[in-house]
């Protein structure tokens, strides 16, 4: 697992009610990586957040982390 994998599934699992049910995905590309979240149907509200700004944050988080390994990475959240 990457770095960038295991910060985004400790922030996501500590976000939801039922953290056994986050599922990281990583996609390493060429040039970028994209990194897949999916959580219960129950625990979607929680990782988007009112008018987006929890997911938003997550890929400010993602953003810096990548930043600082010298990567690129996207942040998927799916439904």
């Amino acid at each position: 697992m990457s770095e960038l994998k295991d910060l985004i599934e400790y922030v996501t699992k500590s976000l939801v009610d039922m953290p056994e049910e986050v599922k990281i995905n990583e996609v390493v590309g060429e040039q970028t990586t994209v990194i897949e979240v999916d959580v219960h149907d129950s625990d979607r509200g929680k990782v988007i957040g009112r008018k987006g700004k929890t997911a938003q944050a997550l890929r400010v988080i993602l953003t810096a982390a990548s930043t600082k390994l010298r990567k690129r990475s996207v942040l998927e959240i799916l439904e």
